[in-house]
């Protein structure tokens, strides 16, 4: 059984604070930067979402690590923000969560230096209902959920677009926002966190929701979404991620050579059928 490791608010606002030191340049010696490099003696401290990332995680830390001679510690964060600055302030050594669109966008707005090491898989982002069965069954007047954040927020946008439910303006691309749409065809919106999406399921019509979260909350993306991101072309897989300068930590490429093993593909596959996809082969750019 996996056990849960919670970020408490202290937690927090040490990383808050690492940040702030960095900024100023008072984390700035040479031989603390050396340090935080790791030792192959030292546990890789990831932080992930619980499902499927820490899931993954976790089959690696406990059937594969070892023979690698890896010591892999999972903490479960379950926001999209902690993590990244757990691993800026290097309260964490890496984190395992996101989709490039996201990370650019967190980088530009919080002035952080995250790096993608390689990619992982794919959640396909979903739209579900409890109370339409079918596209054909959402009409004007009813409320669509999703999510609040810039990138995911444009992903749902488009996946809606796409499915005739909306019209976005040219070229707005994953960065819709709700201005851009130019024809609501009578639908409203109701933008929340990312994590909270599922939960609103009972209180609006329909919602987008991120494949990590349908999952946690029992859904399947593969068989309850009525209507899915296409897998070829997706520019949204999931990839390990450093601090930059941390690439080359032994233990970090370690841990991304398990992560696009044949082992850890065949996990994803029989775990999650056609929910998760693996997404092997290529480092993020």
């Amino acid at each position: 059984m996996r056990k849960n490791i919670k970020l408490t608010a202290g937690i927090a606002a040490t990383a808050a604070l690492a940040l702030g030191l960095t900024a100023c340049g008072t984390a700035s010696d040479p031989s603390s930067a050396k340090d935080s490099a790791g030792s192959a003696d030292k546990p890789l401290v990831v932080a992930a979402s619980p499902t499927p990332h820490a899931d993954i995680l976790n089959y690696v830390k406990d059937n594969l690590a070892a023979k690698e001679g890896l010591k892999l510690e999972v903490k479960e964060f379950t926001d999209y923000v902690l993590p990244n600055t757990a691993t800026q302030s290097g309260q964490v050594d890496a984190n395992f969560f996101q989709h490039k669109p996201y990370l650019d966008d967190f980088n530009k707005k919080n002035n952080t230096t995250i790096v993608p090491v390689v990619n992982v898989h794919l959640e396909p982002l979903g739209l579900y209902s409890k109370k339409v069965k079918a596209l054909s069954d959402i009409k004007a007047g009813q409320t669509i959920a999703v999510p609040n954040d810039t990138t995911n927020g444009g992903r749902a946008l488009q996946l809606l677009a796409e499915n005739g439910l909306i019209t976005l303006k040219d070229g707005v691309g994953t960065n819709a926002k709700l201005s851009d749409i130019t024809d609501k065809k009578g639908l409203e919106f109701k933008e929340l966190e990312a994590a909270t999406v599922p939960r609103a399921l009972n209180d609006v019509d329909a919602a987008v929701i991120n494949g990590n979260y349908a999952i946690e909350a029992k859904l399947s993306p593969a068989k309850d979404a009525i209507a899915i991101e296409k897998a070829e072309g997706n520019p949204y897989a999931n990839f390990l991620a450093v601090k930059e300068g941390n690439e080359k930590d032994a233990r970090v490429q370690k841990l991304a050579k398990l992560l696009n093993s044949p082992e850890v593909k065949k996990y994803i596959e029989d775990t999650y059928d056609g929910s998760v996809i693996p997404a092997f082969g290529a480092v993020a750019k």
